[in-house]
């Protein structure tokens, strides 16, 4: 009893909350209550007092200037640092808050005053590290600020700490345990406009002589912040960093052609692309990318110039090998059955010829050589599927691709059939139909694969897969549930009457195959008229009636029905998705030489690769125009056109252009709108 009052007190503490362990702590300790208080008179007499120990920690090791730091008193924090300046880089030590030392705390509270005081006492800017467990990137925490004091000020979006910070020789290109930089971590932050803002802040203070730029570092899983953002889904960042990169070629009235920066967008020569990112997102927000600028274009150009014509070339070399298959099959080597029969339902004509006869005459040869065809193919499909395995893990191949898209596992069923059949011929054993048919109806059905290269079947075949990956699957775990319960009370009502009359439910094995059956109706309920049916039989077949069809069957449907409406919202980017993971997978397995002809990016200038994308760009109208629209909406269309293209000049002669937040702006005559970058006029 004893043992257990004390698991029980045990476990009572721990439910207490950090909060309250840590205000108890406060009141037991003179001087963090003095700090929290900001009482400077107390703070002095026991800093003075030889028994004060001015490095005396809180519950989750805070020391007396984190407290007065945390709660914004400046008097006190003074106090501590003139009289105790080793507290100033003191971290606290619990795993909680690991790490924090007073100027992360200032600085994320964004008191410029208690940053610049302990900066000025000899606050450390660049080795101090957060790195509890509440600054870890987790799905259970509300957010994540890194660890270095320069990422906390750029999070919250203080120019004047972040400035500080620098001058005083913050590192700019300091990572995380995770290899982010500061520029990844704002990509991450939900303030996407502010991060924006933030991120030309910090590039703007990078010094030029370094050896690689901040913004093309990568992380630990190998991403830069455009690939960060791109994984993400952060349509936001995405746009603002490629367009920070793009160069205008030349302009003609509203129509500018703009040279993108793809060299991490394009997955020609690039290891872990954009492109490739958003194949391989488990997520359906990095989908929204593919339809900005200029991942759009050059996923189009490249589809259009190869992927498609190539999937179409496969498309029409797996059909014609699939012809050869299902010509092997239906002419595999049979002979006429020889002896008779003994059981009157056994209607077998024909039997499997051994190995020694199933090869003699021409027809023979002919078939051969079709199996040889029809192994060599599986073997090339089961080697695709373990590259891809290789090239993206096991785990996730298993855990995600596969569930994800259940034509992996018809390719790899199909192989896998035809070795068995090979396996069966070559040692003369009977059952080869067996797997034979079942890879007939893989690899046929595996031609739902190519006709994602036509965007009117495309999207369909997304649709049919998701529903087979979740509302089937869930339906069978359903299904499975309900048959063998029912199963085992069937086996249980008929075990006590005459298998002969009613044999329907025993033994067992053959009651969960009825019990199947009757679930997709295949199979009526057992009837004999010349007997009575066990009472228990009625209740049970009536109430499986009523969760079997009326219940699960219209639960699937509704399912269905759900997934599909949600599905058919986002169709074309679904399939966007689609076609950007077979321009990629393909890619990476035909040959350099045959692909090269096929890029689509224009220019290469300085080592980086560009890709022309033309813009029209409309302005709009003048509120005194819109007015004078709704005034006049009888008019024709000609004199709207009119008064459309009158409205680009304004009277004076300026020229008219849409700023950042779509108003007017107006700029002097022979000044174009795209002035900080080079421009061509025609």
């Amino acid at each position: 009893m004893q043992f257990i009052s004390s698991w029980i007190a045990g476990f009572q503490t721990l439910e207490e909350t950090m909060e309250i362990v840590q205000h108890r702590r406060l009141h037991e300790l003179p001087l963090l209550l003095a700090a929290k208080e900001n009482d400077s008179e107390r703070l002095k007499e026991l800093l003075v007092n030889d028994r004060c120990d001015p490095l005396q920690r809180g519950a989750l090791g805070e020391t007396a200037l984190h407290v007065a730091v945390q709660h914004n008193n400046m008097e006190a924090a003074q106090i501590l640092i003139r009289e105790a300046p080793g507290l100033i880089n003191q971290p606290m030590t619990s795993d909680f808050y690991q790490g924090q030392t007073a100027l992360h705390i200032a600085t994320v509270n964004q008191s410029f005053s208690l940053v610049q005081l302990l900066i000025e006492s000899g606050a450390d800017v660049s080795s101090p590290r957060a790195t509890g467990t509440f600054f870890s990137l987790s799905p259970k925490n509300l957010f994540y600020f890194g660890e270095h004091i320069l990422v906390f000020a750029a999070c919250v979006g203080n120019a004047d700490i972040v400035k500080l910070l620098i001058d005083r020789g913050a590192d700019l290109h300091a990572q995380d345990c995770w290899g982010n930089t500061v520029l990844h971590i704002l990509v991450l932050q939900p303030s996407k406009n502010l991060s924006c803002q933030m991120f030309d802040f910090i590039l703007s203070q990078e010094r030029r002589d370094t050896e690689q730029p901040l913004y093309q570092i990568p992380n630990k899983q190998g991403l830069t912040p455009l690939k960060l953002a791109a994984a993400e889904g952060n349509i936001t960042m995405f746009q603002h960093l490629v367009q920070k990169q793009r160069k205008a070629q030349w302009a003609f009235g509203p129509v500018t052609t703009m040279l993108y920066d793809v060299s991490e967008i394009d997955s020609w020569k690039t290891d872990q692309s954009v492109l490739e990112v958003i194949a391989t997102a488990r997520k359906s927000q990095p989908f929204n990318i593919l339809n900005c600028q200029p991942s759009k274009e050059l996923l189009k150009k490249k589809w259009k110039r190869c992927g498609r014509p190539y999937l179409w070339s496969l498309a029409a070399l797996y059909i014609l090998y699939m012809i050869c298959v299902s010509l092997c099959c239906a002419n595999r080597p049979l002979k006429p059955r020889l002896d008779n029969a003994t059981d009157p339902r056994d209607i077998t004509l024909y039997i499997q010829k051994t190995l020694e006869e199933s090869y003699i005459t021409e027809e023979d040869h002919l078939r051969l050589v079709g199996e040889i065809i029809t192994v060599i193919g599986a073997i090339v499909l089961l080697l695709l599927e373990i590259s891809q395995v290789l090239r993206v893990g096991l785990k996730f191949f298993a855990c995600h691709q596969m569930w994800e898209n259940p034509l992996h596992v018809m390719r790899i069923s199909f192989s896998f059939l035809v070795l068995v059949t090979l396996v069966l011929r070559l040692t003369n054993t009977d059952g080869e139909v067996i797997p034979m048919s079942m890879a007939l109806v893989s690899g046929w059905c595996y031609i739902m694969y190519f006709a994602q290269g036509f965007q009117m079947l495309g999207p369909f075949t997304i649709i049919i897969q998701k529903m087979a990956a979740s509302d089937l699957l869930k339906f069978c775990w359903l299904m499975a549930v309900v048959i063998c319960g029912y199963s085992m009370a069937f086996y249980i009502v008929f075990q006590t009457v005459d298998p002969v009359a009613l044999g329907a439910f025993t033994p067992f094995p053959v009651s969960l195959v009825s019990t199947y059956q009757l679930f997709l109706n295949i199979l009526n309920g057992p009837a004999n008229y010349d007997v009575d049916l066990p009472f228990m039989y009625i209740v049970l077949y009536s109430s499986f009636c009523v969760i079997a069809f009326l219940l699960m069957f219209n639960l699937l449907i509704a399912m269905m029905g759900d997934t599909q409406a949600a599905m058919a919202k986002q169709k074309d980017e679904l399939w966007r998705a689609q076609i950007a993971g077979t321009t990629v997978m393909m890619e990476h397995r035909i040959p350099k030489c045959l692909w090269s002809s096929c890029t689509p990016t224009d220019q290469d200038l300085d080592g980086r690769r560009y890709l022309s994308v033309e813009e029209r760009r409309w302005l709009p109208l003048l509120p005194a125009e819109l007015n004078r629209d709704q005034e006049d909406s009888d008019e024709t269309d000609t004199d709207d056109e009119d008064r459309n293209i009158n409205s680009w000049v304004e009277t004076g002669g300026s020229h008219l252009i849409p700023g950042a937040n779509d108003s007017i702006r107006i700029l002097p005559q022979g000044e174009h709108w795209l002035a900080s970058e080079e421009v061509y006029h025609i």
